[in-house]
């Protein structure tokens, strides 16, 4: 097995492809080979990224009141998640929220809005606000997730300045109306089509624990690979309470590795990114997901809160990765517990203790976050007075 999967990733480097049953076996390896997986997919993510790793950070332009009605999603209609729920940013504010994540190491800042798709209007508030980035950190790189496009939004928002465009496809087309009815596959398509014709860098993923089969998570991929993606955000089902897929869990740490060293197989020279869910699914593995995946959120999520910032640049440099763009940052060592804010003293507005530093899930030391029951919902950074986790 172990000279299977390396011989592989030979046959890739030389220039071959992986095919569906080699994905398949990635996927299905035995546990006991993941390390195997994970050096043989290591090669291919050190070939085409060396040692660094691409930093991305979230600025929820508008939260909640979507109209769609993806069972996954805190923000769709009819989920009773008590999310944070607010209309557009300002410009000012939004230069604020992603200049935390700037500042905490991010290169590329994803500036995403809820709903079916934005009106003209919408576009060019999105645009007035690349521009400003632009003007504050000319090097910035701005992805936008606006949703459903229509004809002419994705060269409005190239002339604008943004870089790259989300939009997911989330699951393999044969399980997509098992998820969402508003909406079709093709639809999603039709988006990234738009995208990538205006010149934007066509950004989509998947979502991983959404009930599909091994099949078709190797269908969603392959298709990723054929739709052009440059970055494969790899997100894990985080199931919300108050939504359909609540206390859905059907994903182990060493599956997600396992997928995300698919992803690399199957798109070796693409950015596979780790994004939602990943502190409550890899938990201890994250580091070993590193060496597969070339690119990680920092902090928070749209919903739900991340591990604290400063552990995501430190679990990066850790395990002997550089931050794309950032190596200037400085040394960040755990702080020393106060008389005044005790390391076990519980939070009121947290039921592990964490408000302030978001353990996202991952702590393992509370009844809601052992990894079978809740989540933290965001109740910082953009919509709110607090500061970000950047």
């Amino acid at each position: 097995m172990t000279a299977s999967f390396d011989q592989l990733a030979t046959r890739i480097l030389d220039g071959g492809s992986a095919s569906e049953a080699d994905a398949l076996a990635v996927l299905r390896a035995d546990d006991a080979a993941l390390l195997d997986v994970v050096a043989a997919a290591g090669r291919l993510r050190r070939a085409h990224f060396g040692s660094t790793v691409k930093v991305n950070y979230l600025v929820n332009l508008k939260s909640g009141l979507c109209p769609e009605n993806c069972s996954y999603c805190s923000q769709a209609v009819g989920s009773e998640a008590p999310i944070l729920k607010y209309s557009w940013l300002s410009t000012d504010e939004t230069l604020r929220q992603a200049g935390a994540g700037l500042r905490g190491g991010a290169s590329r800042v994803c500036l995403v809005s809820s709903g079916r798709g934005p009106s003209n209007r919408d576009v060019e508030k999105v645009a007035e606000m690349t521009e400003a980035l632009k003007d504050s950190y000319p090097d910035v790189e701005v992805c936008a997730c606006l949703g459903l496009l229509k004809d002419g939004q994705a060269e409005r928002l190239k002339q604008a300045g943004v870089d790259a465009y989300n939009h997911n496809i989330n699951t393999a087309a044969s399980h997509h109306d098992e998820i969402v009815t508003t909406h079709t596959y093709d639809d999603r398509v039709d988006t990234i089509a738009k995208a990538r014709t205006a010149g934007l860098s066509p950004c989509s993923g998947l979502i991983a624990g959404l009930g599909e089969t091994d099949e078709q998570l190797v269908e969603a991929l392959f298709a990723l690979k054929e739709l052009g993606s440059d970055s494969i955000p790899v997100n894990f089902l985080m199931p919300f309470d108050g939504t359909p897929f609540e206390n859905t869990w059907e994903l182990s740490p060493a599956r997600c590795v396992k997928i995300l060293a698919m992803a690399r197989f199957v798109c070796p020279d693409r950015e596979v990114r780790i994004a939602g869910g990943r502190e409550m699914h890899l938990r201890s593995l994250q580091g070993l997901a590193l060496h597969v995946a070339n690119s990680i959120f920092l902090g928070d999520y749209l919903t739900s809160e991340g591990q604290d910032a400063k552990a995501d640049v430190e679990l990066i440099r850790d395990h002997g990765f550089t931050i794309l763009g950032a190596d200037d940052l400085p040394e960040h060592r755990p702080a020393e517990p106060t008389a005044t804010t005790p390391a076990s003293s519980p939070s009121a507005s947290s039921p592990c203790g964490t408000a302030s530093t978001g353990c996202g899930s991952a702590c393992g030391g509370c009844a809601s976050h052992d990894g079978t029951a809740g989540l933290a919902i965001r109740q910082r950074g953009a919509g709110t007075d607090v500061p970000a986790n950047a």
